[in-house]
Formats: C-alpha cells, structure tokens, sequence
C-alpha cells in the first residue's frame, strides 16, 4: 500500500532531519523496514501490512542505523530514542 510505504520513508526521512543525528538511517533502513514488516504481517496471517507492524518494528530495524552527533550522545541520546519519538511525531495513514 502506498500509504504504508509513504509512512515507512517519513519515519526514515525524520532520523536523517533531527539536528541530534550526524547520519539518520537511508534507503536501505526503509527497505528493512518494509520487508521486516510484511514478514510480521505473515507471522501475524494477514496477507497486507498495517500501520502497527510497522510500528513494532521501527526501532529494532532503525535505530542501530543511526549515528548520534557527540553532544546528544554524551548526554544519553540513542538510536532507540530518535526512532520511538519519530514514531511519536510521524503522522500513521489510515488504512481501509
């Protein structure tokens, strides 16, 4: 669907957009990202994608992805951190 697909790179483009990251995650995290979720669509027998098997897996797929510029990641900042509040701010489509 392309709206799942649109969500995947506006989670993708948010950790290349925070001024925290040095190196957000690329094309290749949202391809991950992607593929991992339709595996869990099928672990899940469903035969399409929904929003919260993207959810589920954006921080495992992503967050390892990321490089955290010096000052953030001195105060605590990590990967898992960027990618939940992407989550957080990242429109999800509604899917019919």
């Amino acid at each position: 669907d392309s709206a799942l697909e649109g969500y995947v790179v506006d989670l993708v483009r948010a950790t290349r957009e925070d001024p925290r990251v040095e190196v957000g995650a690329s094309p290749r995290g949202s391809l991950a990202l992607a593929k991992a979720a339709r595996a869990r669509a099928l672990l899940e027998r469903r035969d399409y994608v929904v929003p919260d098997d993207v959810k589920a897996l954006a921080v495992p797929c992503l967050a390892h992805r990321l490089v955290i510029r010096p000052e953030p990641w001195i105060r605590g900042l990590r990967g898992p951190t960027v990618v939940s509040e992407a989550l957080r701010h990242v429109p999800v489509p509604k899917i019919e």
